[in-house]
C-alpha cells in the first residue's frame, strides 16, 4: 500500500469513533485462513504431511484468496502424490489450474520424481 494511500485512509476514519492506526494496521493482519495456511505450510515443510493436508484443506475451507487457494491446492495435491493417492493429486492440481492456468512448478517441484510427471500430465490435459 502506498504512502498517499494510508494517508487518504487515515482521513477518512479521523472522524470515526475508533482508532484510526489501529484501523489500518488491522488491513495489513493475515486473516484465520492466511494463518491457518501458514501453519499448513510450516507442518508439510515439517514433514507432518497428515496433519498438513487437515490444515491445509481446513485452510482452504475458511475463505484464502485466489493465489493462498493455489498454493494450498498445489501442496495437497503434493502430500497426495507422496502419499500414492494419484487419482486426488490429479484433482488437486486441476484446482489449481482451474484457478491459474498459468501456474508452474518452480524447477526444484517440477523435477520431482512424484508429482513432476502429474503436475505435466494435468496441465496438458487442460
Amino acid at each position: 500500500m502506498t504512502r498517499p494511500l494510508i494517508v487518504v485512509l487515515l482521513a477518512g476514519l479521523a472522524g470515526c469513533e475508533t482508532d484510526p492506526v489501529r484501523e489500518v494496521q488491522k488491513l495489513f493482519q493475515p486473516t484465520k485462513a492466511q494463518q491457518t495456511l501458514s501453519a499448513g505450510l510450516k507442518q508439510y515443510e515439517e514433514g507432518a504431511y497428515e496433519q498438513s493436508l487437515k490444515t491445509l484443506q481446513s485452510a482452504i475451507q475458511q475463505g484464502l484468496a485466489e493465489r493462498d487457494r493455489v498454493s494450498a491446492y498445489k501442496h495437497t495435491a503434493f502430500i497426495y502424490c507422496t502419499s500414492s493417492r494419484e487419482r486426488q493429486c490429479r484433482e488437486e492440481f486441476r484446482k489449481a489450474l482451474a484457478i491459474d492456468p498459468g501456474i508452474d512448478l518452480a524447477p526444484e517441484e517440477a523435477d520431482h520424481p512424484m508429482w513432476g510427471r502429474v503436475f505435466r500430465s494435468v496441465k496438458a490435459g487442460r
